[in-house]
């Protein structure tokens, strides 16, 4: 199983449409758009669980790059945009301009994930973590193995930059945890930090808000449809979104090579987070189970016939994902 292949040069080259200031317009048909929607749920599954990020699911996926795309089209030359049409003409400019269909279908996606599937994996977060974290586990393997391959004629660059990555999203991941009652100012930074990272694949936005002792507030806030606290954290998200997305779309149009190689040791070093087998700092099992232990060391065992066989689980779907993005030609 492959990656979906890129258009992208493997050397800087000539400014490309990803880069231009005018994006092409893309029709996308019914049954695209139902397979946008689809994408998009996969995003929000993965960004609800710690470690995992729903940027890998889109690149994966084969939607990273037309994502990158939309949002870095979000900026002042909008108003530009709007001008010289006016009215509902520079409204229908604008939502050609930044991809808006796409991005609306993605977004629906990732709602109904996160309205419908917060409390269940939350709940097998806290009574089966081994095994919701075994899935993961075997699902971020395989994206690690479909998109080495698909990085082209390897150098001591492109090297240097998948170990940056790795050691990078290795010691994020061994960073302490943050215990902290979240005021909403400190929803708004924390939601801008952690949207960086669910963009980044590898590095998880539920990760970053668990890190700065937001996540449990952000859960139960969904659960409970405390909308002062939902719309302050989307506030800050969306802040961050349009600072970040601008640097990566001018990355992956010179460097894209370079870039998924940077990308890829993002998502191997999260391997370090999504490791089934944890434990608390006694060596008991319990919410705070965070350290990493043999599994022969597990204290009910390392259940080696259901943990495996979540593993190929996962690494079967996202290896369906990957030729699914691939047959679809990354919509």
């Amino acid at each position: 199983m492959t990656a979906p292949q890129s258009p992208r040069p493997t050397q800087p080259s000539a400014p490309t449409p990803l880069e231009q200031d005018t994006a092409p317009v893309r029709t996308d048909s019914p049954k695209q758009l139902v397979g946008i929607y689809v994408r998009g749920m996969a995003m929000g599954a993965a960004d609800i669980v710690p470690g995992v990020s729903g940027g890998t699911i889109a690149l994966i996926a084969g939607i990273y790059e037309r994502l990158i795309n939309a949002l870095g089209s979000i900026g002042p030359n909008l108003w530009t945009i709007f001008r010289q049409e006016g009215g509902i003409k520079g409204f229908a400019a604008i939502w050609r301009q930044v991809d808006a269909t796409f991005l609306l279908c993605l977004l629906l996606g990732i709602a109904t994930s996160f309205a419908t599937l917060a409390g269940i994996i939350k709940h097998l977060l806290d009574n089966q973590p081994l095994f919701i974290w075994s899935f993961f586990f075997g699902l971020v393997v395989a994206t690690v193995f479909i998109l080495l391959s698909e990085i082209k004629r390897w150098n001591i660059g492109r090297v240097a930059l998948f170990a940056t990555g790795l050691i990078a999203a290795i010691v994020i991941s061994s960073m302490p945890l943050l215990t902290t009652t979240p005021s909403l100012p400190y929803l708004f930074f924390a939601g801008a930090i952690a949207i960086c990272a669910m963009i980044l694949p590898g590095i998880s936005g539920s990760f970053i808000l668990l890190l700065l002792g937001a996540y449990d507030a952000v859960l139960e806030a969904v659960d409970t449809m405390n909308l002062s606290a939902i719309f302050t954290v989307i506030a800050g998200m969306a802040t961050g979104l349009l600072l970040f997305t601008r640097a990566l779309k001018w990355l992956l149009s010179h460097y894209y090579q370079a870039t998924l190689a940077l990308l890829t040791g993002f998502i191997a070093g999260s391997l370090i987070k999504v490791w089934p087998w944890k434990v608390d700092a006694l060596g008991s099992l319990n919410t705070e189970a965070v350290h990493n232990v043999m599994p022969w060391q597990y204290p009910t065992g390392a259940q080696w016939s259901t943990t495996v066989g979540l593993m190929l689980l996962g690494a079967i779907l996202v290896s369906l994902l990957s030729w699914w993005g691939n047959r679809t030609n990354r919509v």
